[in-house]
């Protein structure tokens, strides 16, 4: 097995912290055209960078996006005081359901022995 090459070549993961330090574009059109009627236009813009270099480009979309953010995804949801990254019972799963719904039964256990008996 050769020795690997130091002299001047650069390894992957040079090139990939270069890449993400700098960013790359890369830019394409695809356009389907038949009988010189164009059917389809599709404009590609890519960017690659690292999330700090995106921030520092104004680029932030995905902390706004509830796929990707809890804290979008909790103001998205308008969780109130107390319902901190609890979802709402119709978008709950089935143990998320229970809990809640126990909850709430002890609430209001909680609430009648206050009032006492009627």
């Amino acid at each position: 097995m050769a020795p690997a090459r130091t002299d001047g070549s650069a390894n992957l993961a040079d090139i990939l912290e270069r890449v993400l330090d700098k960013g790359i574009v890369i830019a394409g059109d695809i356009r389907v055209n038949l009988l010189d009627i164009e059917l389809l236009t599709i404009k590609l813009r890519l960017l690659v960078v690292s999330v700090d270099k995106a921030k520092e480009m104004g680029i932030d979309w995905w902390e706004n996006d509830p796929a990707l953010s809890s804290g979008a995804r909790r103001s998205e949801l308008g969780s109130g005081p107390g319902d901190e990254g609890r979802l709402p019972a119709h978008a709950a799963g089935p143990q998320e359901r229970k809990e809640a719904k126990e909850a709430k039964e002890t609430q209001q256990a909680q609430e009648e022995r206050k009032e006492g008996p009627r």
